[in-house]
């Protein structure tokens, strides 16, 4: 996921969505943390926006 082109990205200025990432830690096993890096990889995309996608669509069954 990216701005698109030609839009500059501005500190404190939300991207993507309409509120600002802040840091979080999370705890994984190193198997864990390679499988999310070579999806992120396929995807073209970063780990931290790999999960940020997942949890907003993740659906409570």
């Amino acid at each position: 996921m990216s701005t698109g082109k030609g839009k500059k990205r501005l500190r404190d200025v939300p991207a993507l969505y309409d509120e600002l990432k802040s840091a979080h830690r999370l705890m994984l096993t190193p198997t864990a943390w390679k499988k999310l890096q070579e999806i992120a990889v396929q995807k073209s995309t970063s780990v931290s926006e790999l999960i940020e996608t997942w949890a907003r669509n993740y659906d409570d069954e």
